[in-house]
Order: structure tokens, then sequence, then C-alpha cells
């Protein structure tokens, strides 16, 4: 489908200007600590807008309800891990780190259900 390849397009480009904004910006503002974490944010942000143009590749021949909560739980997975991850680097709050494995369920289960979308077409 071609909303899921959009999406990780915007999430790719997102995800680079978020690197280049910690490497750059961020360097002499932050711990070391807290840019490392602002770092991981936007690694999983790319690993995750590229999962969510496989969904739209594989998508492209036949839709289902598999590889579309795969793209949506890839994408909440983002908004709670990368999202939690660049703000608690931006403001120090460690609290923020306990929504980050809500996130990494997220991208668990996409991953999951991209493995089954895909098997079912092959089948």
């Amino acid at each position: 489908m071609r909303m899921w390849i959009v999406l990780g397009a915007a999430n790719a480009f997102l995800s680079v200007a978020a690197g280049a904004f910690g490497a750059h910006a961020l360097k002499a503002r932050l711990s070391q600590d807290l840019l490392t974490i602002f770092e991981t944010g936007a690694r999983y942000h790319m690993y995750h807008a590229l999962g969510l143009l496989a969904v739209g590749l594989v998508a492209q021949d036949r839709p289902s309800g598999l590889l579309s909560g795969a793209g949506w739980a890839m994408q909440v997975g983002i908004v709670l891990f990368s999202g939690s991850l660049y703000a608690l680097a931006l403001s120090g709050v460690r609290a923020l780190g306990a929504i980050t494995p809500l996130g990494g369920v997220g991208f668990l289960v996409g991953w999951v259900l991209l493995a089954l979308g895909a098997w079912r077409q092959a089948g």
C-alpha cells in the first residue's frame, strides 16, 4: 500500500534529520550518555522506517490486515520508542524511559505481523 511507503519515507527523512541534529546541534549540549540515548532513538527510527517501506512493498500485491497491523505496530513503536528516547535525551527526565519498552513491543509485534503477512502471501 502506498501509505506505508510514504510513511516509511517520511520517517526515514525524520530519522536522518534527528541524527544530524544530534550529531551537530546537540553534541556540545548533551552529556555523552544522553547523546547516546538520542542516537539510539534515531537508529531505531531508521530501522523501522525501512520496516514500513518493507510493509508497503509486500502489501502492494495484496494488502491484508496482517500487513496493515504490521505497519501500525511499527509506527506506534517509532512514536513510543524513538519519541521517548528523544524526549528523555532532550529533557533529562529519566522517567520517560519507562515508555521505551512499550515501543519495543510495538516493533516486535510489527516484525512478527510482517513475517506472517508475507508468509500468507507466498502461500
